[in-house]
């Protein structure tokens, strides 16, 4: 059995305005009903958890002007997605919720309260998604000049982290007495300040609200990059993968447990969730026509534009991708952003025009197209070869999509005994880890 995730990526709206089975009010996309259907949907496909990607600014690397994400919705407008966590967990019981947390956002404080209040509120079914953001533009919203260099992005996660994790234990296991004889709610000498003083924060604590039900929420960390490793060695219950076969996922597992393990963490700690995009109908021939048309339609300029924006948002605002001549070589430079991605798209395009790159394969995750029961089986081959921990899947978020997945695929998977039928625990934590 393997573990399923869907990643809700461009956080809020996005593909929701525009194309097949968009939404003919521009702002429908901004109420909770579409995200608790995506949520009882994943429920009832057994899927362990969803994963909420966000940023917050408005992006213009692309052209050097904002012209492009207002015209596309790329990555904008956006909601803040933790005030939907609270809707959709009202409407589930066991879905896993991860919200994306960054750290040059979120004051260390503020996103340890926040994360154990989500736990209280969601019954034990609360994480985070540690980053530490990509773009300049992120960062000058937050009091910055411009946005620090890679590994120093990475040093000071790890300090929050610290922070963060030591808030939560601020409390000791049996800190509250519910004494109403005494009267005493906890006893004072069982919850501790942290004084933590380091390099980029200085804390006091404690945190001024009980452990819940998990005491230490789900931490998912999304980073391939060696610190991004390091950071989910150290820290992470979860982690996000860009591998595009079974060769690299198990090199991606062998590497990771390494790391667990000379971090004095067991290789179970940490379970592996491969991002895979899978073309699926009801027939293979039906699925591979999806597929061809999807092909074809690269070379719009409208997916044109939007694949040199992405290209440019990955780089971390260092690379105009607009500036280049598309019938000229690819830049090969990979930027200060989200380097794995970078890779994994400019990869073997050295012989490549830009052109070709961009209107060629996505290179993000596994590729699986055929019916439902074809992909199934070529899931559970992979995951077999792998011996990794589980797939996330990343769908435009459309009705359609949900059905394919949720009602077409996760049956397939099931019968298979490839994914859960049932949930055996209370917590988030607890279901993550039972396998």
């Amino acid at each position: 059995m393997f573990h399923l995730g869907w990643f809700l990526g461009d956080s809020t709206g996005i593909h929701q305005w525009w194309g097949p089975w968009s939404s003919t009010n521009a702002t429908d996309w901004m109420k909770p009903d579409i995200y608790v259907d995506l949520a009882t949907s994943l429920e009832r496909g057994g899927f362990d958890l969803m994963f909420i990607e966000d940023t917050a600014m408005v992006e213009d690397t692309y052209g050097g002007s904002m012209e492009m994400s207002l015209k596309y919705g790329e990555m904008v407008p956006k909601n803040d997605p933790m005030l939907y966590m609270p809707l959709m967990a009202q409407a589930t019981q066991h879905l896993g919720l991860v919200g994306t947390v960054s750290t040059i956002q979120y004051p260390p404080y503020l996103a340890a309260r926040q994360a154990v209040s989500m736990d209280h509120v969601t019954k034990g079914r609360s994480g985070i998604n540690v980053v530490t953001s990509v773009s300049h533009r992120v960062a000058q919203n937050f009091g910055y000049d411009q946005h620090l260099a890679h590994a120093e992005r990475y040093a000071m996660a790890n300090e929050w982290m610290d922070v963060v994790s030591a808030l939560w234990e601020s409390w000791d296991p049996d800190a509250v007495l519910m004494d109403k004889t005494e009267p005493r709610f906890a006893d004072h000498t069982k919850v501790h300040t942290i004084d933590f003083e380091g390099t980029y924060f200085k804390v006091r604590g404690p945190l001024n609200t009980m452990p819940g039900p998990q005491r230490r929420p789900v931490v998912a960390q999304a980073g391939n990059s060696t610190p991004g490793r390091e950071l989910a060695a150290a820290h992470a219950d979860c982690m996000l993968a860009l591998c595009k076969n079974p060769d690299e996922m198990r090199a991606l597992r062998q590497d990771m447990d390494a790391r667990l393990i000379a971090h004095g963490r067991k290789p179970g700690d940490l379970k592996i969730l491969f991002m895979t995009i899978p073309v699926v109908a009801e027939t293979d021939e039906d699925a591979r026509e999806l597929q061809r048309r999807a092909e074809a339609a690269r070379h719009d300029q409208s997916a044109i534009d939007m694949r040199l924006w992405a290209m440019s948002y990955a780089s971390g605002g260092t690379i105009d991708y607009g500036k280049f001549d598309l019938d000229g070589p690819v830049p090969q430079e990979i930027g200060t952003g989200e380097t794995t991605t970078a890779k994994a798209w400019l990869e073997n395009s050295e012989d490549m025009t830009l052109r070709d790159l961009v209107t060629g394969p996505f290179n993000y995750g596994m590729d699986f197209v055929g019916s439902y029961d074809t992909v199934a089986e070529q899931m559970g081959e992979a995951m077999d070869a792998a011996g990794g921990d589980g797939f996330l899947i990343y769908k435009p978020v459309t009705r359609k999509h949900i059905i394919e997945i949720t009602d077409g695929l996760c049956p397939a998977l099931q019968e298979r005994g490839l994914i859960r039928t049932r949930y055996e625990h209370p917590t988030f934590r607890e279901n993550l880890l039972a396998f």
